[in-house]
């Protein structure tokens, strides 16, 4: 607030609000998993927004998306690389023993436990449809 920063202080007001939102509506307090939630859950309507604006031909509105997006983030822990993607992958396919797409449910809620605020998890997901469908 002090530093005049209005861009910050919006998305940062706009991530509380769907937090307390969220604690009233449950009648829980959030642990730190539900809120990495709440922030990936924003995050991805802002990218779904850019996506809109875009289309629109509005990129006044995708810019001011983009850089809350970006704010966003910074609360995020910090993402893992493809490569350690694949192989907590690799890990879940044997510890389900998934042998084809019709598993790709259980191999994903084994690696959401791990990955959640770590990765992308529609990449994730991608990269899981990839792994057991080849």
């Amino acid at each position: 607030m002090r530093a005049k920063d209005a861009a910050r202080l919006s998305a940062l007001r706009l991530l509380t609000a769907a937090i307390k939102q969220r604690e009233v509506d449950e009648r829980i307090e959030l642990d730190d998993a539900a809120v990495l939630a709440v922030i990936e859950k924003m995050i991805k309507q802002r990218r779904e927004s850019i996506a809109q604006f875009e289309k629109g031909g509005r990129t006044d509105l995708a810019d001011a998306e983009k850089a809350e997006v970006e704010l966003l983030s910074a609360y995020l822990p910090a993402q893992i690389g493809e490569s350690d993607i694949q192989r907590e992958i690799d890990a879940a396919v044997a510890a389900t023993g998934a042998s084809g797409a019709k598993d790709m449910g259980k191999v994903m809620s084994a690696l959401k436990a791990k990955l959640a605020g770590k990765a992308d998890m529609g990449k994730v997901s991608a990269l899981v449809k990839a792994r057991l469908a080849g």
